[in-house]
């Protein structure tokens, strides 16, 4: 492909994820794939070109844009080596004109901008939030350990126990290691989100919000799977691929629960009150992960904030249900707008008389609230609010 062809093709893709974005559709990365899927002409190096056109332009554009070739002329500004990639050329992007109007350029659409200034999230903080994320492993320590094991890139150790921080763009899961369970692609906030929990060897431990499984392997894990760890969630496909990850770990999962949403007390009754440590990674915005999901700031509005702030409340009340006297509730999110961090667990302690909130037992972070947050700037890590509640005796 020519460069302007690969201008070109950036656009088409940006055309089809914004559409998506407003629509509630696939992911940038799916559409991404689907779209080479059927190009097979383009080559290895066309598909990394288009594909860095295509996020440094989202990442460029806070609001979303009225079309993909608004989104690379505001891109083509920022970096003029692009403008005269627009020339009319057979396969290339006809000429801008005078009257041409880039997209808009920002951190985010306005009211979402506002929010996160009001959750002390503004300036450098944002700004780090469209930065590209870096590639962060978890050593399997019930296989491996980070001093000892042996991998094609050695990795610069982190601050959590079994992390390593590897270059950006390594293909790690065609490597042997992450074949047989030996590692596990872990962003550091969330290696810190499951040291927060403290899990311990005899404990009955539930993950609520467990998805795919990736905190319910490294419980498993610091437990040396001595704890009778529950998996649970809404998504039926997403909990499917917990069990051939932890079989390839060699992570023993008591059991996991598919729930019925709004009926979650029901599919979890057999654990009411038993529970040493339950932990909710819930459903977020997600604004802790633009740096690897920069379009899904496209996504959310005020209605949509709305409704998971209510889902937010709901899981945290059904996650008080399983906990016994004097066990602790550990909610996580991946979210930096106080209104899904702080002030939801704030609401949670005003609802729920006799429970305390205590300190989080990590090292990094910056107190918010009741709670610790971890962003980007000031950790290196996703944005995370973590915070920690006990139940009455």
């Amino acid at each position: 492909m020519t460069p302007p062809a690969r201008t070109q093709a950036a656009i088409e893709l940006l055309d089809a994820i914004i559409d998506a974005a407003r629509a509630k559709g696939a992911p940038a990365d799916r559409l991404i794939a689907d779209y080479f899927r059927t190009r097979r002409y383009a080559g290895s190096k066309d598909r990394r070109a288009v594909r860095e056109l295509v996020y440094r332009a989202i990442r460029l554009c806070g609001p979303v844009p009225a079309r993909g070739r608004a989104a690379m002329h505001a891109l083509s500004i920022a970096d003029p080596d692009l403008a005269p990639l627009f020339d009319g050329s057979p396969h290339g992007p006809e000429p801008l004109v005078v009257d041409e109007l880039p997209a808009p350029t920002g951190i985010a659409p306005k009211w979402l901008v506002e929010r996160l200034a009001k959750s002390g999230i503004a300036r450098d903080e944002a700004k780090a939030l469209l930065e590209r994320a870096p590639l962060d492993l978890r050593v399997n320590s019930l296989k491996a350990s980070r001093d000892t094991i042996e991998l094609p890139e050695q990795g610069s150790p982190l601050s959590t126990p079994q992390g390593l921080r590897m270059p950006t763009g390594l293909p790690v899961e065609n490597w042997p290691a992450y074949r047989d369970g030996l590692i596990e692609v872990q962003d550091l906030g969330s290696q810190w989100a499951c040291e927060a929990v403290a899990p311990q060897a005899g404990e009955t431990i539930v993950d609520l919000c467990a998805g795919a499984g990736g905190k319910t392997l490294a419980l498993a894990a610091a437990t040396g799977n001595e704890a009778q760890i529950i998996a649970a969630d809404t998504d039926a496909r997403r909990l499917g691929n917990l069990r051939p990850r932890a079989q390839k770990a060699g992570a023993q999962i008591a059991e996991t629960i598919l729930l019925n949403p709004g009926k979650e007390a029901e599919g979890l009754s057999t654990l009411s009150g038993k529970a040493d440590r339950v932990l909710i990674d819930a459903p977020c915005s997600g604004t802790g992960t633009w740096r690897r999901n920069p379009e899904s700031r496209w996504r959310l509005d005020p209605a949509e904030l709305k409704r998971l702030t209510k889902l937010q409340d709901h899981v945290l009340d059904t996650g008080a249900g399983l906990v016994r006297p004097g066990g602790r509730l550990i909610y996580v999110t991946c979210s930096l707008l106080n209104e899904e961090g702080a002030n939801r667990f704030d609401s949670f302690l005003s609802r729920h008389e006799g429970w305390q909130a205590e300190p989080v037992p990590i090292a990094p972070g910056t107190l918010r609230g009741m709670g610790v947050r971890l962003t980007p700037y000031r950790d290196g890590t996703d944005g995370f609010f973590i915070a920690i509640a006990r139940a009455p005796c």
